[in-house]
Formats: structure tokens, C-alpha cells, sequence
């Protein structure tokens, strides 16, 4: 019998790091070519690993939620004959202080590579890590930041892994131990709590967490606020659906703000734009490659509708409906996901009265809806109802001035309530 080695493949893009999200096998399983072992994120873009290969899992590369380099071992196999890109059979693992592992380099990255999970039972007692004044504990990022979350010291909490290597079990261990205080703590009934929970952040919320930071890290956002009167508009809205609904689908709201935003776009370029402010490079854009911010049950995903200005309103409609349901079904692709030039965003029934939402960095712009409501306006001396709708959007301040934004948003509002000019090229 001989050993396979599986690497994590180069995704593309030149991604260095992917985040292992979930195991579909386990240690000891017998395994088919082609079944899919593990599951690996990548931005947004979930991808499944696949078996090149018949055998028995070994040893896996990682924990789930784990970041890995590409090119890392990520799970061993054993097959029949000599197998291909496997090392010569290493003995059985045996847990070792931490002081026994090659000491560090000053420039050395505090990220350290996987290591194999252990098919070897663990000690039931577990000694604390023998560490020197310049060593530090041994640990994946994922247990480092986990522990920074439970405000635990990673030089407290015994090790229990290969090498003196710090585990999730260990922090479990080590959060569950009882902390002194001078302080008599507060009894309080338990039938008036309900059970703590601790979930780790991962797979798609640990992405959309990193985007946001991100954003709000390096761009200093600004945010406008516009009302809009949308009762014509939704009247033009009810008499396209009267007409052509059963023959070319039903439209709402969003192709039409869609073609407003597309259309004010080609006086504003600067809003329809990406900035590497790195290389201080900004590109502006012909084409409006527009990101529509869509919930789903994993999270935040933004899927992008190319080429949304050359899109009539129905064909505008069946895009945004198809790259909604692969989003939420979780089976759109990388492209799908990226390359955007500007974001619409919206809430639906629940959008408020004002939001601030946060750019999608490298992006410069993102347009916020807010919710619809019956309200009476003055017009002409007289007060009569009228559908008013609040436009939210932020911009990046460092390439766009507050009277272009202004103005943007104004070219938008002057579409929507007359909304017959949409309807003209």
C-alpha cells in the first residue's frame, strides 16, 4: 500500500490563502475518486475538493475554519501500489513539548502551517507547554484569534496537540476553568437565563466580518440622504405589469432604479469607479458592473449584474432573479461575485428611514433604498398622498466631493419622478 498526497490546489487569481470551511469525510473513511472531500472559501466563492483518487483518509491537513496556504497538505490518503506525491511513512505521532520545535527566526510570520491531525489517541492529562522567554505557543490562527475572543492567554492553556501544538479542545478546557475574583459574584436564578453560546466565525461570515473592516479601515465614508416622490414611478411600474407581465415577467422596483443609476452613472463617472489606493490608481469605468447586496441564509453576498446599463428592464429583472437564486442556493461562481463597479443595496419592507451603508471597497459608491411609505406632501397649495422613498448612500470622500455626490444622487431622484424619461435611449 503507498500514500497520496492531496495539496490545496491554486484557485486562481493569484489567492495565496483559502479558509478550509468543512470536512465531508473523516479520518479512516473509505473514500471514492471524485467524491468531494473538503470545502474551501475563497472570498465569497465557496469550492468543493474532489478525490483524484480511491483509498482510506489518514490524516487530515487542518480544522475547519482554519486558513491554509496553497501548495499546504491537505489530506493524506492511502492507496493501492506506491501512490504519488506522498512522503515515506512517518511513525506514529508522539505530543511533544513545544521547546523540542525548531526555534522561530524575528521575521518569521506568526502564521504557522498546518499540521496533520492526529489519528493517535490523546494523553487524558495534559501538561502545560515548556516554553522559553523567546518561544511563543504553537497554534493556528483560527485558535490564536478564537482565544484573543475568550480574553484567554495562549502561555496559560495547556497544549494537548502534536508539537505542543494549542487546539480548540484545549481552549474549550481552558474557558471552562474557573477564574479567581476577590468579588462575590451575583447569584442569579438560572430559570431566568437561557445557555451562552460561543460560535465560531467562519466560512462566509468570517469573509463578509474581513470585507467590512476592511471597507471601513481604509475608506473615509461619507453618507447622503435623499427623499424621493415614486408615486409616478410606480404607477408606470403597475401598467408595464398589466401589460407584459404574463408575456416578459413581472418587474420590480429594482430594474427600474437599476436603469436610474445606470443612466446618472454616464454624467458621473467618478462614482462608477474602483480605487487601488496602494498605487494610488483610480479607474473609472464605461460599462456599470453593478454589485446587488443580497441576503441569504449564510450571510451578506454580493452578486454582480454586468453590464447592467446596455439590460432593458426585463432582461434586468431575470438576471437579478437568477444571480439571487444561485447566491442563496450557494452555487454561484467567482465571477459572479466579483468585478463590480458600483452597489445597490436594499432592505425591501424593512429598509428604515435612513441607513449609512458601507462601501464595497475597492468600489467608491454604494446606493442604499430605503422602505416605501404613503405620505401627505404639499403640492401646488394642496396636500395629497404621495409614495416617498429615502435613497441612503455613502461615497469615498478621498475621490469624491460631497456636491458630485450630491449631484449624483439628484440626476437619480430627477429620473425616478419623472420616470418616463427611463423608458427613452
Amino acid at each position: 500500500m503507498g500514500q497520496h498526497v492531496i495539496k490545496m490546489p491554486d484557485i486562481g487569481e493569484g489567492i495565496v490563502e483559502v479558509e478550509l470551511v468543512a470536512w465531508r469525510v473523516q479520518v479512516g473513511e473509505q473514500i471514492r475518486e471524485d467524491q468531494i472531500l473538503a470545502d474551501v472559501m475563497t472570498d465569497k466563492a465557496t469550492v468543493e475538493i474532489p478525490s483524484p483518487v480511491h483509498g482510506r483518509v489518514l490524516a487530515l491537513g487542518g480544522e475547519a475554519g482554519e486558513v491554509m496556504r496553497v501548495g499546504s497538505e491537505l489530506i493524506r490518503i492511502e492507496v493501492e501500489g506506491q501512490g504519488e506525491g506522498a512522503e515515506p511513512p512517518a511513525p506514529a505521532p508522539v505530543a511533544a513539548p513545544v521547546a523540542a520545535a525548531p526555534p522561530r527566526s524575528a521575521g518569521a510570520s506568526t502564521t504557522s502551517a498546518p499540521t496533520l491531525v492526529s489519528t493517535a489517541p490523546q494523553p487524558s492529562a495534559h501538561r502545560p507547554q515548556e516554553l522559553s522567554a523567546n518561544d511563543k505557543p504553537i497554534a493556528s490562527p483560527s485558535v490564536r484569534r478564537r482565544a484573543w475572543e475568550l480574553g484567554l492567554d495562549l502561555n496559560q492553556v495547556p497544549a494537548s496537540g502534536l508539537g505542543g501544538r494549542i487546539m480548540h479542545a484545549d481552549l474549550d478546557r481552558a474557558a471552562a476553568q474557573p477564574k479567581s475574583s476577590a468579588a462575590r459574584p451575583i447569584r442569579v436564578s438560572p430559570s431566568t437565563l437561557s445557555a451562552d453560546e460561543t460560535l465560531k466565525i467562519t466560512g462566509l461570515r468570517r469573509k463578509i466580518a474581513q470585507k467590512m473592516q476592511e471597507s471601513k479601515r481604509r475608506i473615509p465614508h461619507f453618507s447622503y440622504v435623499e427623499e424621493v416622490d415614486v408615486t409616478e414611478l410606480e404607477a408606470l411600474r403597475e401598467q408595464l405589469n398589466q401589460k407584459y407581465a404574463a408575456s416578459r415577467g413581472k418587474l420590480t422596483l429594482l430594474p427600474l432604479l437599476i436603469r436610474a443609476i445606470t443612466r446618472a452613472a454616464r454624467e458621473f463617472p467618478q462614482v462608477n469607479a474602483r480605487l487601488d489606493d496602494e498605487a494610488g490608481l483610480l479607474t473609472r469605468y464605461q460599462a456599470v458592473h453593478l454589485g446587488v447586496a443580497t441576503q441569504t441564509d449564510a450571510g451578506l453576498m454580493v452578486p454582480v449584474l454586468r453590464d447592467a446599463q446596455a439590460l432593458d428592464l426585463w432582461d434586468c429583472a431575470a438576471e437579478i432573479r437568477r444571480l439571487a437564486e444561485v447566491a442563496r442556493s450557494g452555487r454561484a461562481t467567482r465571477d459572479e461575485l466579483t468585478g463590480s463597479t458600483l452597489t445597490l443595496t436594499s432592505l425591501g419592507a424593512l429598509g428604515g428611514i435612513v441607513t449609512t451603508p458601507v462601501i464595497n471597497h475597492p468600489e467608491v459608491a454604494i446606493v442604499g433604498v430605503n422602505r416605501m411609505v404613503e405620505r401627505p406632501m404639499m403640492i401646488k397649495g394642496q396636500v395629497v398622498g404621495r409614495q416617498m422613498m429615502n435613497l441612503s448612500s455613502s461615497f469615498d470622500h478621498r475621490v469624491v466631493d460631497g456636491m458630485v455626490a450630491a449631484q449624483f444622487i439628484q440626476a437619480i431622484r430627477a429620473l425616478l419622478e419623472c420616470p418616463g424619461l427611463l423608458l427613452l435611449e
